[in-house]
């Protein structure tokens, strides 16, 4: 998984730009591993990790679920991989939740893009910025009604 992550481009927008570094990516990794909710994506056709997503913050009383800490490697950008990766979790998420959100740097503009292309709102109002360690955030959303 490291040898993936260790690529700085693949974080030269995200908040955590360091997060290629061993040190960084470990603190990362290892909160994957405790979340119990990570996905490694596995290319069977070279049977090598290209990738990593995960769910967090299930809330049954507001019907709503996060997807987010994806990461790919750069031979997979621009295709459909993360396309169909957001596409199963949704559907996923969606036997739960009414609402899944995601997270994003407000400077992350290579992953707010990925995220409008799979049909991601801009959550408006107070809701939908703040931020986290100082870095401004923004949220978007996908309703299942509108999925």
């Amino acid at each position: 998984m490291y040898a993936v992550a260790s690529d700085p481009k693949i974080w030269e927008q995200h908040p955590d730009s360091d997060r290629y570094t061993e040190n960084a990516f470990r603190q990362f990794f290892n909160g994957a591993i405790t979340s119990n909710s990570a996905f490694a994506f596995v290319d069977r056709a070279n049977d090598s990790i290209f990738g990593s997503s995960r769910y967090h913050g299930y809330g049954r009383a507001s019907s709503e679920l996060e997807i987010g800490w994806t990461f790919l490697s750069r031979k997979y950008w621009g295709g459909s991989y993360n396309a169909e990766i957001k596409r199963l979790m949704l559907n996923h998420a969606f036997t739960l939740v009414d609402t899944v959100v995601f997270r994003v740097g407000e400077a992350n503009i290579r992953s707010r893009r990925a995220v409008e292309k799979i049909g991601g709102e801009l959550r408006q109002g107070l809701e939908g910025s703040g931020s986290v360690g100082g870095t401004p955030f923004v949220i978007y959303e996908i309703r299942k009604n509108n999925y």
